[in-house]
Formats: C-alpha cells, structure tokens, sequence
C-alpha cells in the first residue's frame, strides 16, 4: 500500500488469516463481492459490513445503482451473513433547499422500514466541508448545519429508529447526543469483532483519528482516489479525472490496488499481530 503523502513509501501488509482477525468492508455497493464471499470464508477469515446507504438521486451520487436494487442486494447480504455483521451507514446528512429535514424525515423511515429487521444498528453523520466537498457542491446550495439543527435531526431519527427496534448511533461527531439515547459508535468494532470471532480479543485505541472516534487499531488498505462512483461529498477523490486515469492503472495480478512496483519504492514491512488473547 502506497503512502498517500508518500508515493515512493510503501507498506507491505500480510493478509495472512492468521494475523488478520477481522476485514471491515466499507461499501456502496459490495454486489460483485456477494458471490465471492464463500472464498473468503473457505480461506477463513471473518468480516462484517459498514454499508451506506442514502435516498440521494444523481445530482448527488452519479454513478450508484438504483437505490431499490441497493436495498435488495442490502437485504439479500444481511440474510447471507446474519443481520448483526450489516451495519447501515446513513452517512453523511445533507442539507439544501430541496433536501431539508422534512425529505430526510420522510426517506429515512421508509429506508428504516425495509431495513431494520436486516441490520441491528444505523450509523449517521452529518456532512463535512473539506475544500474539495465545497468545491464539489457548489451548485447544490447545501446549508451547514449548527449544533441545535444537528440535536433537532438526531431527535427526530432516534424516534423512527427506536419504533423499529433499531440502534442509532453516531460516527466521530463534535455534537454529543447522548442524553437522548444516541451513542458515538465504533466503526471498527471491539465487541463486535470479539462476538463474530467467539474469543477474547486484546485492542488498541486508533491513534491519529479524530478524538470522537471511538475506533479500535486496524489498516486501512484502500486508496484514494479510486471510486468511480463520484459522489459529490466524498472527501477521497479529488477529481474525476485522477479517478478514471488510477482506475486505468489497475492490474488483477499486481500487488497495488493501483498500479505496479517501482524501483524507487521504499518498501516496509507493516508490523501485524492478531489480537486473540491466548490462555
């Protein structure tokens, strides 16, 4: 994996199930992984899903599936690998003119409906304005929301999400919600990780996160820069055109994501241990 800051500082990282305990796949839509998930659990690893999924239509997501088809291939997962290991990813809030708190009100439940007998808990944050976000949706008119708004949506979320037996939680929000009910979550998930595994686990705190992020340590092996998607919020791609030229850079039988070795890379051996506790 490429230093993002660093491209000639490369990481080596084992995947070796016996130091890797968890994968956590972050997703928009993990359809073409479906049917390759019996590999995984063959070579036995274990894994669970943060999948995202919003009402927005391609003013905002351009390139996503139908979101029926999103919904149904949410659903179809959940009943392949339990409802416990799909957390759903409400994620971020945005706000305009058009998209205001009545229309998320009125999504959110109807996606709550079809959702919560197949996940245990909804993750949702609100929108951050990185340069690049500001930049992206300049012709939507989004509205920042203050803290009050942030109490007042969460409120009203935690209602719809609590009438239907769903735990709403928060990801590395400033605002804390939790006089009414609302938890920061963990993305990288201790206990959970502990559960799907069935043993006693030794974890880390993240280092270098934000200070509400409620994450334990893990790797991230992903990249910037490589999502075809393009949705106008995402903090990760910078431009469309660096997206379509790394994209072109793929190679199935290279050890990148994007692109092959060179000879300048300053390769390092990424310290891995697993985290069961041994008795």
């Amino acid at each position: 994996m490429r230093n993002p800051f660093n491209h000639q500082q490369v990481s080596r990282i084992s995947l070796n199930s016996d130091v890797v305990d968890c994968i956590v796949f972050w997703t928009k839509n993990p359809a073409n992984l479906v049917n390759k998930l019996s590999v995984l659990d063959r070579m036995n690893y274990h894994y669970y899903f943060q999948f995202t999924l919003t009402p927005y239509g391609r003013d905002v997501e351009p390139n996503l599936p139908d979101k029926q088809d999103m919904i149904s291939t949410f659903i179809n997962l959940s009943k392949m690998i339990g409802r416990d290991r799909m957390a759903w990813r409400y994620d971020p809030v945005v706000l305009t003119g058009r998209l205001d708190q009545k229309y998320h009100y009125r999504e959110f439940e109807a996606m709550v409906q079809k959702l919560a007998p197949y996940t245990e808990r909804c993750i949702i944050s609100f929108l951050d304005f990185y340069e690049k976000t500001k930049r992206n949706m300049a012709g939507l008119n989004v509205v920042r929301s203050d803290m009050p708004e942030m109490r007042e949506i969460a409120g009203n979320f935690m209602k719809i999400a609590r009438s239907h037996g769903l735990r709403l939680e928060t990801c590395a929000e400033e605002v804390d919600l939790t006089d009414i009910g609302i938890e920061n979550g963990k993305c990288i998930d201790d206990k959970l990780i502990s559960k799907i595994l069935g043993r006693d686990m030794f974890f880390k705190k993240a280092q270098g996160q934000r200070k509400t992020c409620g994450c334990i340590s893990s790797i991230d092996i992903g990249a910037y820069n490589s999502c075809p998607h393009n949705c106008l919020y995402c903090y990760a791609n910078y431009s469309n055109d660096l997206v379509k030229a790394n994209i072109a850079l793929h190679d199935p039988n290279s050890p990148f994501l994007i692109g092959r070795p060179q000879d300048d890379d300053k390769v390092i051996q990424k310290k891995m241990e697993s985290c069961i506790q041994v008795q």
